[in-house]
């Protein structure tokens, strides 16, 4: 059962916002895991697509806005022709978009208000809200802000390998290179913002960041696609996307014993029902013990 909750870490006043729903297939979600195990949690639809929520954060600071990612973005027909963007859309069930700029405006921020912008990596479900179409031609949606990414992410999605060629799509990206907000990241980052650190991930593709915000009583883990549901919080649950299933199991199993010894949150990302979680230790495994939903 999932409960509400209000947030705060340190300087900074937590807010989900939820950017809109799309789905993609359970298989691949849950790579040599049993349908019949994953569907009890994630039932499918006749196509076998499971719904997914492509779920930004905000850090509602004093000084501050910052957000971690900006979801699939609202503007793949005006991208990427009629054509191709009306495939897409079909092909991952996207609906629900829209939704970035009127959720941030729910809480009290406007586009302009943006400082910041940190991108796990640039698949096209976490960067395609950062530019948006205006008069013809696509722009940075937050003109105010810095958008930070690791170099190497970049890198690999300016040439994909086979396995991620569809998930890169460069009109997300290129037009922040264009304008000169993107800032590259080479490696972890300690307090890239007072409380904010960025860990880097190569399990899923290569140069994740992951984001931890905390304090000295409380923390919280933004894990992107590394812990995508509250499901795949059990350690040999991985999705069949990953590049390196075994590292992202390794990767998980550090976040989540650190989660469970000092009573960090999990966040996720792509969870339909779930904004984010505690949980706990058991053997040398993990189960989430407490679901809730960001106020």
């Amino acid at each position: 059962m999932e409960t509400s909750k209000n947030l705060k870490i340190g300087d900074y006043e937590l807010k989900a916002v939820p950017t809109g729903v799309f789905g993609l297939d359970g298989g691949a979600m849950f790579g040599t895991v049993p349908k019949v195990l994953w569907e009890k949690t994630n039932p499918a639809d006749t196509q076998n697509r499971i719904e997914m929520e492509a779920r930004a954060l905000l850090l509602k600071g004093k000084d501050r806005n910052i957000l971690i990612d900006t979801g699939n973005g609202q503007d793949f027909i005006a991208k990427h022709g009629p054509k191709l963007g009306s495939k897409f859309e079909e092909l991952y069930s996207i609906h629900g978009q829209g939704g970035l700029e009127n959720t941030l405006q729910k809480n009290g921020v406007s586009a302009k208000d943006i400082t910041d912008v940190i991108l796990t990596h640039l698949h096209f479900d976490h960067v395609g809200g950062a530019v948006k179409a205006s008069d013809g031609k696509l722009v940075p949606t937050f003109p105010n802000a810095k958008y930070y990414v690791q170099k190497m992410n970049l890198e690999t999605a300016m040439n994909p390998n086979v396995r991620e060629r569809a998930s890169y799509l460069k009109p997300n990206f290129e037009p922040l290179l264009e304008n000169g907000c993107l800032e590259l990241l080479n490696g972890p980052v300690e307090n890239l913002f007072p409380g904010v650190s960025l860990i880097v991930s190569n399990g899923h593709t290569q140069a994740q960041q992951i984001v931890k915000v905390f304090d000295d009583k409380s923390g919280l883990f933004f894990t992107a696609d590394v812990i995508p549901t509250s499901s795949h919080v059990r350690s040999s649950w991985v999705m069949g996307y990953d590049l390196f299933p075994l590292l992202v199991i390794e990767e998980k199993r550090k976040i989540l014993q650190e989660a469970a010894q000092k009573g960090y949150y999990i966040y996720f990302e792509h969870d339909p029902y779930c904004d984010f979680a505690s949980v706990t230790q058991e053997g040398h495994d993990f189960k989430v013990t407490s679901r809730y939903h960001l106020q």
